[in-house]
């Protein structure tokens, strides 16, 4: 490609995504010898939701009572569709990886006996340090080029397309195995650092066939001041809820599951962090939470004393657990060469029908990252022959086809608004109910072949194009996914179905664009059948946890309470 019509590279493996399961990714490919390019929709280091905040992780010792007492909780939890060995090498990897992490320089906190506590990681500092490990290991690195499509043969996937934001130019990596790990699709909803998230690589992924699991697991918000963007809610059990007269309405401690959606479905709420009544306790939190308080600090309101709207913000598949479907313990897809990590990934094997977020999700991007970039390494070196030798072809479809030179340019601004009028409402994707569902998934299906147009010429109006397809995709899958599932389990609801239905112990499986199909995962998946067989000794040890914490006086799932100190 000259460099007026674009620019070509070719590579074994292609990562597309730079949050930190692309970084993982990218270094454990290299680090098998591969030759790897790295392409972000953003900068590599500083986009996506982790690099502006900090995250918890599962950092737990290796104490085989503790963790399996941890893993089996969380195994229940999970409406019995996680997988405990899945967990627990998540716990072993976590603890192997942040070793490595620390001796490439990230200054774990150390407690009063010098040992680091490796169960948080700040932001910044984090990925940061993945951009310079990524760099020293050789990846080619490309920022602000988002990916538009995988490029395939009857063999595979072998590589992608996308479009530089810096120039404009188009570019093409060629490369015998693919790594997507563009993250989840929180729909533009505007928390932070989810700008980018908009399912791109679900969208790609399935334009060759891909089978994604566990979409109906997506029912998840995250409070926010109505006039800001950070999603860490955790600070708001020291809160005091009001209606807009003033009335109080919840008062301290965790606020019952669904008092949010509720309280904001009838009218204004607000909040202020009353109960951190002391000059010690408001600068614990402060310095505990830096990244809760920018946006009131900017707007010059005292939380502590001074009341502020909330809301709550959609986060999609993002906190949810759906993803691309995983067929081995190397993170592989339903299609050859293509491996999946982080977000984009299902996490239903260590969360189940319960929401990752935070320390769960965090892990699971390093393991995850870590597996398929070595093994997408192996694939690709394995193969005998460059990619460049195979006759590739673009499988980009929706906003991208030659043959819609001729069709009424995509209205982008529409479409997203459209989807964005059946997920973010409460009454629709908070309170599920079946009728309800049918209708939205009905317009939902009326509105994808608008996403059939010609694409914009701008550079944003190409992406935006693409990130607007991706959003109708996942909005109808999700829903597809949620009528199937005639049962409450987890994260999922249905109203006619209040109950968890031990015949449905199975994970979901939906592909398709055009039309879309539904199907229980095979039942020859033993371990989602632990829960129906005799538990052995080591389930039916009761669970250990953690002393009650000091400041919300609960006693916590081991797993998240450790990760959290």
């Amino acid at each position: 490609m000259s460099k007026t019509d674009g620019w070509s590279l070719e590579a074994d493996v292609l990562v597309i995504g730079g949050g930190p399961a692309g970084a993982w990714a990218a270094w454990s490919a290299a680090s098998q010898g591969a030759k790897v390019v790295l392409a972000d929709k953003g900068y590599l280091g500083s986009s996506g939701a982790t690099a502006p905040g900090g995250t918890n992780l599962l950092y737990l010792p290796p104490d085989q009572e503790l963790r399996e007492a941890a893993v089996q909780q969380r195994y229940r939890e999970s409406g019995y569709l996680a997988e405990p060995d899945w967990i627990h090498r998540v716990l072993d990897q976590v603890y192997s990886s942040l070793e490595l992490v620390e001796a490439w320089g990230y200054p774990f906190v150390r407690d009063e006996e010098g040992t680091p506590m490796r169960d948080h990681l700040q932001g910044p500092e984090y990925m940061k340090l993945m951009r310079r490990a990524v760099a020293k290991a050789g990846v080619r690195i490309l920022d602000q080029s988002p990916a538009l499509e995988l490029l395939a043969d009857e063999h595979g996937v072998g590589g992608a397309r996308g479009i530089s934001r810096l120039d404009g130019s188009s570019w093409e990596v060629k490369a015998n195995s693919v790594v997507m790990a563009t993250g989840g699709c929180a729909f533009l909803s505007k928390g932070l650092g989810c700008n980018v998230l908009t399912g791109d690589g679900l969208l790609m992924a399935s334009e060759l066939g891909a089978d994604l699991s566990g979409m109906e697991f997506s029912r998840q918000y995250a409070p926010s001041a109505a006039f800001g963007t950070v999603t860490r809610g955790r600070l708001l059990g020291w809160a005091t809820y009001t209606a807009e007269d003033g009335t109080v309405l919840y008062s301290g401690g965790p606020r019952p599951h669904d008092f949010l959606p509720r309280m904001l479905s009838q009218g204004p709420v607000y909040a202020v962090l009353d109960k951190a009544d002391t000059p010690e306790k408001q600068a614990i939190l402060r310095s505990s939470h830096a990244i809760f308080f920018l946006p009131y600090d900017r707007a010059g309101i005292d939380p502590f004393t001074q009341r502020f709207p909330l809301t709550l913000r959609f986060e999609g598949t993002v906190r949810g657990t759906g993803g691309l479907r995983l067929v081995d313990d190397d993170c592989a897809t339903t299609v050859a060469g293509l491996y999946a990590a982080g977000d984009a990934a299902t996490r239903e094997r260590v969360t189940g029908a319960k929401s990752g977020g935070g320390a769960f999700n965090a892990s699971w991007a390093i393991c995850s990252g870590t597996w398929s970039g070595g093994a997408a390494a192996r694939f690709a070196l394995a193969q005998g022959r460059s990619a460049s030798s195979r006759h590739l072809r673009p499988a980009g479809r929706s906003g991208l086809e030659a043959g819609a030179q001729r069709a009424a340019e995509i209205d982008n601004r529409a479409v997203v608004e459209a989807v964005q009028r059946e997920v973010f409402p409460y009454e629709i994707n908070y309170f599920r109910s079946e009728p309800v569902l049918q209708q939205s998934l009905k317009r939902l299906h009326e509105l994808w072949p608008e996403v059939h147009g010609r694409a914009p010429a701008s550079v944003q109006g190409k992406v935006r194009a693409r990130e607007a397809a991706a959003m109708v995709a996942t909005a109808r899958w999700m829903y597809t996914a949620a009528l199937a599932r005639k049962e409450t389990r987890g994260m999922h609801t249905l109203a006619q179905y209040p109950d968890q239905d031990p015949a449905q112990q199975y994970r979901l499986l939906v592909s398709g664009l055009d039309r879309i199909a539904v199907r229980p995962e095979s039942a020859s998946s033993a371990p989602l059948a632990a829960a129906q067989r005799p538990q052995t000794e080591a389930e039916a040890r009761p669970v250990k946890t953690v002393p009650p914490d000091s400041f919300s006086g609960r006693a916590a799932d081991p797993l998240k309470e450790v990760a959290r100190r």
